[in-house]
């Protein structure tokens, strides 16, 4: 395959000058669409069995073409359709809508998906298991069902991997300008990234909705949407499967406290994309981006001339993380003037009823708040239903924001307290003199946050872009996985530069003997490879005396033979995990968090794909609550912060060097001690995949 070649075919297939359908009512229906939304090339029907398709007249096969189409519509069965993505890449065409079902979503289809790709060469094939694409930009509709779109010359792309939820987009009533819908389906030749590339080069795309249920090529995906960021071209997505994550029950508490989901969401917002939870929060957050782009900050203004619009505003905008600050002195004597002294000011500004229906005073108090420096500014106004009632005090308001966004140029905001108050005409009006109608002031102030964080997010990317995801490693087909018991497991970290306590492995009739040599107190362990050795009785700490050394020994010696003596440790600032796993998808990554007991109790968590920086690793310990007993809580001693970085820094080059082999790490608790006095390990879980006749005697010695 020839990646370039693919790439110009890709884009023939999104700007055809020429399109040929194959089939029988599905491409009658592609036909159809076509000719509705004005398509100017040339069309061409193939099919044997019929005369004509929707007034084109048919030609039998698809080497009776009079020359290469540009794209094409598959609209025939799935042996079919790999027949004739095999004549159409030895054709010269460039690209194809695979429409037909029954590939790798259903068990006997895998096969014939791998055919499927085989046959493709440089094709540009969309599919399998897809509806297709509407590019209303070209006026191009290789879309073989009803759709709600109209062309438009710029406006935002919509990814789907669901046909039917690409067809209820298209039906929105929000006045979002949408260029182009791709239904996606199994990616079995293209994925989203290869679409999202294409799109961020083209200047009026100017952001793009994905609505994802995987994410096949998670490395390329990451590649292209640090490339749109570069670009300038927002991401939002809906990642579904929410409710499908979960914990499964394993060995560490590393693998228990979250599920891929967790990871998913750290994955897209690593790489600069918006992730929402809705159809209509991504049609909202592309709204005010298409409107306004991500936004500098998070100061908002408010007006509104009711108080419990005001009041709602504020209930909603500080879980969110936006702020309302005051308003300015330069601001208050043209609202004052305005106003009057019976209006009290404040941010969410009632600016009560006394102007409403004075186009001229409300224009003047509305140039005030969006002349106060807000990063975005918004009115609340619900219309009455048009047809039953006079709407023109709305309209007038309406104008009045108009002409104070005009004359200050700030990013202004129209917003309805429910979807259904903001009149099409209305929306239409504010969004062509670059006004955003947000609908739903709930929908509103997530996008506004959104679009905070879309702001935020591209100037930390600008100045220090992530790594690439480490790539995941091959699936062992043969082996299995190994437990190593906790002496075998610190040696591993020691090789790799972490601390750990000063222990020995002796018989339990030892353990007196060697605990002198350490010197008291000490804590004893049992050699046994078990994951969760408290609860069998398998661990006795603080052992001050000889005595008390060989009674635990004894008691221990039912679990193993051998024991495990180590030097006490003494009390530290804090206590945290450090957790690795290796996700099939994803890759490697580090889970961060409160230790000891309470990683159960708080649940307090962070995680960091890998490869990651010590910049991302500090940046994960300061959004946990445990961040303020590192930083010294009440005058409490400070954490030696540098010292704990560099060791999970180290434990994160470790799973990188050994992510061919390892299953799970943890180091439950990382004891952290006052600046200076640095971090030790002083519990560790370490799971390999052992080659397939290898011991676990051997696994332990070669670590």
């Amino acid at each position: 395959m020839d990646k370039p070649a693919r790439r110009r075919n890709l884009e023939r297939l999104l700007r055809p000058k020429s399109i040929a359908v194959v089939g029988g009512r599905f491409a009658e229906n592609v036909i159809r669409q076509t000719r509705r939304i004005g398509f100017p090339g040339q069309i061409w029907a193939v099919n044997p069995k019929r005369e004509s398709l929707a007034g084109v007249r048919c030609l039998p096969h698809l080497e009776d073409l009079p020359e290469p189409p540009d794209a094409v519509f598959l609209g025939v069965d799935r042996e079919a359709t790999v027949e004739a993505v095999e004549l159409l890449g030895r054709m010269g065409a460039g690209g194809a809508v695979a429409y037909a079902s029954g590939f790798a979503e259903v068990a006997d289809g895998v096969a014939l998906e791998q055919r499927l790709k085989l046959a493709a060469g440089d094709l540009a094939v969309l599919g399998p298991n897809c509806y297709g694409l509407l590019n209303l930009m070209e006026r191009v509709a290789l879309w073989p069902d009803e759709h709600g779109a109209s062309p438009v010359e710029r406006g935002v792309a919509l990814i789907t991997q669901s046909g039917n939820i690409g067809i209820t987009l298209t039906m929105q009533a929000r006045a979002l300008p949408i260029a182009c819908v791709i239904s996606i389906g199994n990616q079995a030749v293209l994925g989203v990234h290869d679409f999202l590339e294409v799109l961020a080069d083209d200047p009026r795309i100017v952001a793009i909705g994905l609505y994802l249920e995987a994410i096949p090529d998670p490395g390329e995906f990451a590649r292209v949407a640090l490339r749109c960021s570069a670009k300038r071209v927002p991401l939002v997505a809906i990642k579904a499967g929410r409710s499908e994550a979960g914990a499964r029950a394993a060995l560490s508490h590393t693998s228990s406290l979250v599920g891929q989901d967790a990871l998913i969401d750290v994955f897209l917002r690593r790489y600069g994309v918006v992730r929402v939870e809705s159809l209509a929060d991504l049609l909202e957050t592309l709204k005010l981006l298409h409107v306004h782009g991500p936004l500098p900050g998070r100061r908002v203004g408010s007006l509104s001339c009711s108080g419990g619009d005001a009041a709602m505003v504020a209930d909603l905008a500080h879980p969110l993380g936006l702020e309302l600050p005051p308003i300015p002195n330069s601001a208050r004597a043209a609202l004052a003037a305005a106003l009057g002294e019976r209006v009290t000011l404040g941010n969410p500004l009632d600016y009560h009823t006394y102007i409403w229906g004075d186009p001229e005073r409300m224009a003047c108090c509305f140039a005030a708040m969006l002349g106060a420096g807000y990063d975005a500014t918004l009115l609340v106004l619900d219309y009455p239903r048009p047809r039953q009632n006079d709407v023109a005090a709305w309209d007038l308001a309406a104008e009045a924001m108009l002409a104070a966004a005009e004359t200050t140029g700030a990013r202004a905001i129209v917003a309805s307290s429910l979807p259904e108050t903001l009149p099409r005409r209305a929306r239409e009006r504010l969004v062509a003199a670059g006004i955003a109608p947000m609908q739903g002031l709930p929908e509103c102030l997530r996008a506004v946050a959104n679009a905070a964080w879309q702001g935020e997010v591209w100037q930390k990317l600008a100045k220090a872009p992530p790594p690439l995801p480490a790539a995941a490693p091959a699936e062992i087909a043969t082996g299995r996985p190994v437990l190593l018991g906790e002496s075998a497991a610190k040696a591993l970290l020691a090789a790799h530069g972490l601390r750990v306590p000063a222990g020995v492995v002796v018989q339990a009739d030892q353990a007196a003997a060697a605990a002198a040599r350490l010197g008291f107190p000490v804590a004893l362990k049992t050699a046994a490879t078990l994951a969760h050795k408290g609860e069998a009785g398998g661990v006795v700490l603080n052992l001050e005396s000889a005595t008390d050394v060989a009674l635990a020994a004894e008691r221990m010696a039912t679990l193993d033979a051998k024991v495990l003596v180590e030097r006490m440790l003494p009390e530290p600032v804090a206590e945290l995990i450090v957790g690795i796993k290796v996700d099939a998808q994803l890759g490697p990554h580090l889970l961060l968090g409160a230790g000891g007991t309470l990683v159960e109790l708080w649940h307090d968590v962070a995680l960091v794909l890998l490869p990651a920086s010590a910049a991302e690793v500090l940046a994960a310990l300061r959004s946990l609550r445990i961040m303020s007993a590192l930083e010294g809580y009440r005058s409490g001693s400070a954490a030696d912060l540098e010292a704990v970085v560099e060791a999970i820094s180290r434990i994160a080059l470790l799973a990188m060097a050994q992510r061919d082999r390892i299953l799970e790490l943890e180091i439950n608790p990382l004891m952290v001690y006052q600046k200076g006095e640095g971090a030790i390990a002083a519990d560790a879980l370490i799971r390999l995949q052992a080659p397939c006749g290898t011991s676990a005697q051997s696994m332990e010695e070669g670590a």
